[in-house]
């Protein structure tokens, strides 16, 4: 099992780019079992998760050609089974997704109910709940979500919460359904603009993404597209703090700085020294204080940059605070960020960070993608060697990052 050992106390500098996002790629990987035409997805992450969803979808018959550079070309007109088995979903809450695009296409999904990151509760009764307003027919069974249906109809759905799987998977299935559906309280993160992009190039008729109010036209059939994912936003805020940590210069490209909007004027009300460019942000020696932030749906604070904030937050003087409002078992950073040094105390959903002057080298184990970014930012700064385990957490959300990290200056080595 692999583990990263990192040397603190190096200056970054230097220029990184950020990877396709992690959070469109997939959805946007899954959907193109709606087409029995060719796609090509353009600049995909080499990450677990999407090695997992290519061999998911080999499984269910889809033929998939590695063309270099992250680029693939898609057929899933082979597909000949409905089933996403539990030895693939297991690993993957995403694989979920492939329910509304196979009892879409093809009238019936077996799809294993999910694993992924233990995080806390990630219900799927939104996304049943509202096929079952669609039209389907769903038995839960041996571990296995089985839906049913002659053929989707569109209809009024209203979430009881804005779930973004909930909102891809619907949007997705509602594609090829008769007539018109409307998804209210819908998630607005770009990635769901993302994908109901690919969704239109394909043929779909999908408006307001990025808004609470979702309209898709059901259509006959979808086409070939090409498409590019956009840039993975969590990536790019993880390298942020990870040279203002460092207390270093360093610019990070290639995605869209209005999608973090929320958490750069965070970053700027602690004392953050960042210039914002037309596709990146540079960070700047800076002199931070503390702050109260909380979790929110976009377009506020998001859950999945919330372990790198509170790591940035241990390191400076005085008192903050992070509340999380989106999962409630997403503090198990906590005690492995104390390791190193921190001070961290958690009631409830409630972290109070009472910032030190410094870490100290220790082992450290990765609890899940966030928490290992986490650790990653922790052990930058720390004196002495970190040693970080179970990176396989990590390895499922950044691609490459330690030959990222030691091009910015970092000492950083991946042990087996």
């Amino acid at each position: 099992m692999d583990s990263l050992k990192i040397v603190g106390g190096a200056k970054l500098s230097g220029k990184v780019s950020v990877s396709a996002a992690k959070n469109s790629s997939l959805p946007i990987l899954i959907s193109t079992l709606l087409s029995s035409q060719k796609i090509q997805l353009q600049g995909l992450p080499a990450l677990r998760d999407m090695s997992t969803t290519f061999k998911l979808l080999t499984n269910l018959g889809a033929t998939i050609e590695d063309i270099g550079n992250g680029d693939f070309n898609i057929s899933c007109a082979t597909v000949n089974s409905t089933e996403a088995t539990y030895d693939l979903v297991k690993t993957m809450r995403a694989s979920i997704l492939v329910l509304g695009p196979l009892l879409a296409r093809y009238g019936e999904a077996r799809v294993s109910l999910p694993g992924g990151c233990a995080i806390g509760d990630r219900p799927v009764d939104i996304h049943l709940s509202n096929l079952e307003k669609l039209g389907a027919k769903i038995v839960l069974e041996k571990g296995y979500v089985h839906a049913t249906c002659e053929k989707l109809k569109g209809a009024e759905l209203e979430l009881s919460f804005p779930s973004v799987g909930a909102t891809e998977n619907l949007m997705m299935a509602a594609t090829l359904a008769q007539g018109v559906t409307l998804i209210k309280n819908a998630a607005q993160e770009p990635e769901i603009i993302d994908l109901a992009d690919f969704l239109n190039k394909m043929g779909a008729k999908v408006e307001g993404a990025g808004t609470s109010v979702i309209k898709i036209s059901g259509v006959e059939s979808l086409g070939p597209a090409k498409h590019r994912p956009i840039g993975d936003r969590i990536e790019a805020i993880t390298y942020i703090i990870c040279g203002l940590a460092t207390n270093s210069s360093i610019e990070i490209t290639d995605f869209c700085p209005e999608y973090i909007e929320d958490v750069i004027n965070i970053l700027k009300t602690m004392g953050a020294n960042l210039e914002v460019m037309k596709n990146g942000v540079k960070t700047k020696p800076s002199s931070l204080k503390p702050f109260q932030a909380v979790t929110a749906p976009y377009p506020g604070f998001p859950t999945d940059a919330q372990a790198q904030l509170m790591a940035l937050m241990a390191l400076i003087p005085g008192r903050s605070t992070i509340v999380e409002n989106i999962f409630e078992n997403r503090f198990m950073h906590v005690p492995e960020l104390n390791r190193l040094g921190a001070n961290i105390k958690v009631d409830g959903k409630i972290a109070t960070i009472d910032g030190v002057q410094s870490f100290s080298g220790a082992e450290v184990m990765c609890t899940d993608l966030r928490a290992s970014a986490a650790l990653v930012i922790g052990a930058l700064v720390a004196v002495g060697e970190t040693k970080i385990s179970r990176v396989y957490h990590l390895d499922r959300g950044y691609e490459k990052i330690e030959e990222k990290l030691q091009a910015l200056g970092a000492s950083i080595t991946r042990v087996s």
